[in-house]
């Protein structure tokens, strides 16, 4: 091989190189102006996305349970087969309804 191909060989493969950081480049400056990046550049920022994040899993577990448990004691309640069963369910519901008439 001449020197004047691994010159070639040489200069082609640093232009692939420089081709490949510049990709580099646009897409590290493409990822730095994606919404997920900008919020966890702000420590308030991010301190109020944890706290609204954290506020709606809160919520969302509250109802979420809120409606499961009430649709196990109203189902509960409806079980006469069961004496005992029957009349805790009957109970617990006779309970909440007079928590839900109170001002």
């Amino acid at each position: 091989m001449s020197r004047g191909d691994m010159d070639k060989g040489n200069e082609s493969g640093e232009r692939a190189l420089a081709d490949e950081l510049e990709a580099l480049r646009a897409e590290v400056a493409r990822l730095n102006k994606h919404r997920f990046v900008r919020i966890h550049n702000s420590i308030p920022r991010l301190l109020l996305f944890n706290f609204a994040r954290g506020a709606a899993f809160a919520l969302g577990t509250l109802l979420g349970a809120s409606m499961i448990l009430s649709i196990v004691v109203w189902g509960l309640s409806q079980v006469e087969l069961l004496p005992v069963i029957g009349e805790w369910g009957a109970e617990i519901k006779r309970q909440i309804e007079e928590a839900t008439e109170l001002p």
